[in-house]
């Protein structure tokens, strides 16, 4: 959050990376004597936002949902990756941010949501959390309400393939509980979950991307930036994918497919 704080002239503090000539700190450390061959990837990322090093429980919850949202196969956003590619295959970059952008409301950006939903039901919520199973259907059951009330749809519920079950969501729940890190964020998803039916007239299955959201928030890190650490493990995926797509191309037969069976429809100008 941007503060008014004035520092000297010429001055620009920051925590995280400087230089000399010599030598390269980041977070303190010496990044070549202290940090690398040391400090995982995941653990840098978490560190680097968080500003302190998570305990081996929380680094393998946060590793877990990294590997839980880089791939899902032939997602717009993929898609989106391959095609401008194709386009432009001097520009990796190019397709890589294709495919990041497309991290919104119904891709990738549901971790964020589901986190910030989360994080403001039990906010909202006056008194001693839940102890049990009861008290926290009661609580997901009115954060539900609320928000339809509020003509928004609940994220974190439902999924366009997996519409039995995410086998994700089963699976970082354990983890979490394994590590200790299953905190009030997970149980309040997982309450959402047992009482979307009565809330809904429905049973919607708890989807990856929003049991993510969950397990970060109860890692601690800002629910605001819950959808970067979406778009860091995408960019994984994003690459491979265009790994991929240079091995085995298949981008110019989607085009294809698309434009060949393009078919003229006057528009009449009338919405939907």
């Amino acid at each position: 959050m941007a503060t008014d704080q004035q520092h000297p002239t010429g001055q620009y503090p920051t925590a995280l990376g400087t230089s000399t000539a010599e030598e390269i700190h980041l977070l303190g450390h010496d990044l070549a004597g202290e940090l690398m061959g040391e400090v995982s990837f995941g653990e840098l990322a978490f560190w680097l936002v968080a500003m302190r090093r998570p305990s081996p429980g929380e680094l393998r919850v946060f590793e877990a949902a990294l590997v839980a949202l880089a791939d899902h196969g032939f997602t717009p956003t993929a898609i989106a990756a391959r095609l401008t590619y194709l386009s432009a295959p001097e520009s990796l970059q190019g397709a890589i941010a294709a495919g990041l952008l497309g991290g919104g409301s119904r891709f990738l950006g549901v971790t964020e949501d589901t986190g910030r939903f989360l994080a403001d039901a039990l906010a909202a919520h006056s008194g001693d959390l839940p102890t049990d199973d009861a008290g926290w259907d009661e609580l997901a059951l009115a954060a539900i309400r609320d928000r339809r009330a509020d003509g928004r749809l609940v994220p974190g519920l439902g999924h366009p393939v997996h519409k039995s079950g995410d086998p994700r969501t089963p699976r970082l729940i354990a983890i979490a509980e394994e590590s200790g890190a299953r905190g009030a964020h997970l149980r309040l998803f997982e309450a959402v979950g047992r009482m979307s039916e009565t809330a809904l007239g429905k049973p919607l299955p708890l989807n990856g991307a929003g049991v993510c959201g969950a397990a970060f928030a109860d890692l601690g890190l800002p629910v605001d930036l819950l959808r970067g650490f979406a778009l860091l493990a995408r960019t994984a995926g994003l690459l491979g994918q265009l790994a991929e797509e240079r091995r085995t191309p298949i981008a110019n037969d989607v085009y294809m497919h698309v434009d060949r069976h393009a078919v003229y429809h006057a528009d009449d100008g009338a919405p939907d």
